[in-house]
């Protein structure tokens, strides 16, 4: 009995410590502070007092993780009792100002799933604190930085603006790594970019202080509007590596890593429009310095033979927004529709070089026929004023030929009407050959013949493959599935064809997906996808029931097209890009509805 007893005490103790057990667990979130500036760090730790497995953090929405995580186990016995520890730290820094929440994290424990407290952060604005030092942070914001130099704040319409992105880095941190985060759309302008083939390390001055910077992008700007016209910033994530007051075991200096985003800033370009005085009746918009011409291949021909005459523009300027003066000749000169040539190069300074309207002209009778004068105007921005070239006066000499169309025609009616008479000599028109030696040809019958049965059966034999073909076609078109991916396959094929031809150049094969990857999307949706963001074409493309999978794989795609602008990349690595739009087209075209 009592041993029984005994028993029954010891397990109602023994479910009572276990109880005492799970009730002791304490897991728990801790901030170093519950508000902050927008350009401080926040530490988080994750502690619990019981050993657990499966940690889930959460995702951090509205801040970005610096550091972490960092795991440490502390275990320690004060007067005979066990004390135990265990937390995960994070370093964060917010994206932006406001109020934030960072959700439950999660831990298992001893089988049981136990969650921390939501913790609330504001982030207020920038705080300078000049008694505390400085940290990575604030040494990186001191010492890096990105500028758009813009060479024209206040052009002319039409005229050549040039914008250089430089990064500048002090002498004192080193950048180990940068990635776009945003690229600036150059509305209202038509823009060239000037590829940058090597990024290559000069010194200079940033606001009086020496540093080091890269030329990020080079980029030529014709504004199409007047007014206030703002360009969009760019903006890259930079590593950055700071050093500290720290030394190793050799004496030299210890670098801590921090992530920064910077960006250029809003510019704001006014544009001025060109004067209206002065302004000449056949101004078609050409801005900048030109010379003009009109230069004849020949003077002197016989009629129906041709010349070129090259109406021609070259200099600096705009050279592709504005149309090139009409030439125009009498009316019995045979012109044909001018052929179009251009020879530009785009530099930072702007277009240059010359285009060209070559006309063909074919005199039709003899004489001597004026080549108007031809007027080309211009704005020159430099001198701010309206300018005028006329060319020279020519004269083309048709030394041979009819002299009018009723002399061709006279002379036609004279050679049919003046008939001399024809002599009749020997056996001039005896051609016909009277005497033989014609001998009959044994026939055989046709009817009968093998070729006879040949020909009979033959279309009896195109009957049963008649028959398999339109059965095989018939098949075709019922699989509905089938024909759309090969439709599907076909049109990835059509679309990636120019970037399949420029693999291995990864300039050219990016910006050749990137091209397919866009006119994909506007020749099926039939819009236009350089007004759209990456937002806006994966709502358009769940809305038309292509899967939410599908959309990112085609987001990721155009994003890779943008950091390879400013990255390496493989071989491997584009022919992957390129086998994943092949395939993320052919299912975008299988699900449009």
């Amino acid at each position: 009995m009592n041993i029984r007893l005994l028993i029954a005490t010891f397990l109602i103790l023994l479910t009572g410590i276990s109880h005492a057990q799970e009730e002791g667990v304490q897991f728990e979130a801790k901030v170093s502070k519950d508000k902050l500036g927008v350009n401080e760090r926040l530490r988080i730790e994750f502690t619990m007092n019981k050993d657990g497995d499966n940690f889930t953090p959460p995702n951090f929405n509205g801040f970005r993780v610096v550091m972490g995580p960092n795991q440490s186990i502390s275990n320690s016995w004060v007067n005979g009792k066990r004390s135990f520890s265990k937390s995960y730290s994070y370093i964060l820094t917010p994206n932006s100002k406001g109020t934030f929440t960072i959700n439950q994290a999660t831990v298992e424990i001893a089988g049981n799933v136990y969650k921390t407290q939501p913790v609330r952060i504001e982030v207020t604005e920038a705080v300078n604190d000049p008694n505390a030092p400085p940290s990575a942070d604030d040494i990186a914001d001191d010492n890096l930085h990105l500028v758009a130099e813009v060479s024209n704040a206040n052009p002319y319409l039409n005229e050549a603006v040039s914008v250089v992105y430089k990064l500048y880095v002090s002498p004192r941190i080193n950048v180990s790594n940068f990635l776009p985060k945003a690229n600036p759309k150059y509305n209202n302008f038509w823009s060239q970019d000037i590829k940058v083939t090597r990024y290559q390390v000069e010194n200079g001055t940033y606001q009086g202080k020496q540093y080091r910077y890269v030329v990020l992008k080079r980029v030529v700007l014709y504004p199409q509007k007047t007014g206030s016209l703002e360009l969009e910033p760019l903006a890259l994530d930079v590593t950055v590596d700071v050093p500290t007051n720290r030394r190793d075991i050799f004496g030299g200096r210890l670098f801590t890593q921090t992530n920064k985003t910077v960006t250029a800033g809003k510019r704001t370009i006014n544009v001025k429009p060109l004067p209206e005085q002065g302004k000449p009746a056949g101004f078609t918009g050409a801005v900048g310095q030109f010379d003009f011409d009109v230069v004849l291949s020949k003077t002197d021909l016989k009629a129906n033979e041709s010349l070129t005459a090259k109406v021609k523009v070259s200099g600096n300027g705009n050279l592709k927004l504005f149309n090139l003066p009409k030439l125009t000749l009498p009316s019995s000169l045979e012109v044909y529709e001018p052929e179009f040539e251009e020879n530009i190069s785009t530099s930072i300074s702007g277009m240059k070089g010359s285009i060209t309207d070559n006309y063909t002209i074919v005199p039709q009778y003899r004489g001597k026929y004026p080549i108007p004068t031809v007027a080309f105007s211009y704005f020159d921005p430099e001198e701010e004023e309206y300018k005028t070239i006329t060319s020279q006066q020519a004269l083309v000499n048709v030394y041979e030929g009819p002299s009018s169309a009723s002399e061709v025609a006279s002379n036609a009616d004279t050679n049919t009407s003046a008939k001399q008479p024809v002599a009749v000599t020997g056996n001039q028109f005896r051609f016909i050959k009277l005497t033989t030696d014609l001998f009959p040809k044994e026939s055989s019958a046709f009817f009968g013949s093998t070729l006879f049965y040949l020909l009979l059966l033959l279309p009896l034999l195109f009957i049963p493959i008649a028959i398999f073909i339109g059965k095989r076609r018939a098949a075709m078109a019922s699989d509905v599935i089938g024909n759309r991916v090969r439709k599907a396959n076909k049109l990835a094929k059509k679309y990636l064809s120019e970037a399949k031809k420029n693999l291995g150049d990864k300039d050219a094969f990016y910006e050749s997906l990137e091209r397919a990857l866009h006119n994909y999307l506007k020749a099926k949706l039939k819009i236009v996808t350089s007004e759209f963001s990456k937002e806006k074409i994966s709502e358009l493309l769940l809305s038309k029931n292509v899967e939410p999978q599908v959309v990112e794989d085609f987001i990721t795609l155009l994003k890779n097209c943008e950091l390879a602008r400013y990255s390496p990349s493989t071989m491997a690595e584009m022919e992957r890009d390129y086998n994943k739009a092949a395939e993320v087209i052919s299912l975008i075209d299988k699900q449009l509805k």
